[in-house]
């Protein structure tokens, strides 16, 4: 009988991606720990018979709690590490708060180091013949997919993404593969979970406010978000192959950011200009201009 195989997945709120994931390694026969800054948002996982970890990705303190009762609770391994924790804003560039910026790298690509490295040990002591840490991304990080009004998440995650790179190849002499999950378009709380997005009273892009406010949380006449728990099911499928593919590229439009990053930069801005509403914008800045308003 093959020994239980364990994994940790970050940021396993209700409802997130980080739960389906959860769900997803529990069904194909894991041994789970989901993690959450707040235990009490993951009552899926504790209905669901899924190990539940307190885990603040950005502490310390935290972090070093966790080490400690996965270590305590695995006999001191771990076989895999889904680094998905993240954060969404959305905001154009010139009305950013500096601060959301920080707080966006934070979150979306230095804790892929901090958690990494505080987990390899567990990694490295696993029987296993090789070991996975798997970051889940975006195909907004993607050079030639970056959306309008994204530009800071788009930016964090291109970090991301470089560093899963980087880690692929630094970390396979020790048996440790490493993916980028290229996530497209999914349904689930992530336009919940981040503050109502609304541009400033003196922004230059409050002249098409009601065609840019509405991409910007989420409300957009694209329709093809994938359902959370089929996306997670081919995830987990990729993921445990014999041989992972480096990339994964799943969720709605995943493939079209992986065909929108092989053509010249600008050939799809005609697109991302009706996604995000610039186009809107185009129409009213052209209305001022025969009125002779600037």
């Amino acid at each position: 009988m093959k020994p239980e195989r364990t994994v940790l997945v970050t940021g396993c709120s209700d409802g997130s991606l980080g739960s389906a994931l959860a769900l997803a390694f529990h069904a194909d026969g894991w041994r789970v720990f989901a993690s959450a800054r707040n235990v009490s948002k993951m009552a899926v996982m504790k209905e669901s018979g899924i190990e539940q970890v307190e885990l603040d990705v950005q502490s310390s303190e935290s972090i070093s709690r966790a080490v400690k009762t996965i270590q305590a609770q695995t006999g001191g391994s771990l076989d895999a590490l889904v680094n998905n924790a993240g954060l969404g804003y959305s905001m154009p560039i010139m009305d950013t708060d500096m601060g959301a910026l920080r707080q966006l790298f934070e979150l979306n690509a230095y804790s892929i180091v901090t958690i990494s490295r505080a987990f390899l040990p567990l990694l490295l002591a696993s029987k296993q013949k090789k070991t996975l840490i798997a970051n889940n991304t975006s195909g907004m990080g993607m050079l030639g997919c970056g959306m309008p009004f994204q530009g800071g998440y788009s930016a964090s995650k291109a970090a991301a993404a470089s560093l899963t790179e980087s880690l692929r190849m630094e970390l396979a002499p020790f048996g440790v593969q490493v993916v980028n999950i290229v996530t497209g378009r999914v349904k689930s709380t992530f336009f919940q979970n981040s503050n109502d997005a609304v541009l400033p009273e003196d922004s230059i892009y409050a002249l098409a406010r009601e065609a840019i406010e509405g991409p910007m949380n989420g409300r957009t006449s694209i329709s093809d978000r994938e359902n959370a728990e089929e996306w997670a099911k081919r995830v987990v499928q990729d993921l445990t192959s014999v041989n992972p593919p480096h990339l994964i590229y799943r969720g709605g439009q995943a493939g079209t950011g992986k065909l929108a990053s092989i053509f010249p930069l600008g050939t799809w801005d005609w697109l991302f200009k009706k996604w995000s509403g610039i186009d809107v914008l185009e129409q009213e800045l052209e209305k001022r201009k025969g009125q002779g308003k600037s």
